[in-house]
């Protein structure tokens, strides 16, 4: 994975960004909390931490499913 400052804030931030909008199935479509892991463990495994998510995707369930994910490693450098 290649990585970009952001702007000046010294930030290292993966070129590829995953988009969560269809992480959760209340829209009648998407990913389920199961599928919606694997993708986002292939991501880290990759080496991304550049994450796309806002409360409006499938009615806030994909951050509730991110904050999850990333629960544990809050704290990480």
């Amino acid at each position: 994975m290649r990585y970009k400052l952001l702007g000046k804030s010294g930030l290292r931030v993966s070129e590829l960004c995953l988009g969560t909008m269809t992480f959760g199935e209340e829209w009648g479509w998407g990913a389920s909390k199961d599928e919606s892991r694997q993708i986002f463990d292939t991501f880290v495994e990759a080496g991304g931490n550049f994450i796309d998510t806002a409360n409006g995707y499938t009615d806030g369930s994909s951050e509730k499913i991110v904050g999850e994910f990333i629960a544990s490693e809050r704290d990480r450098s």
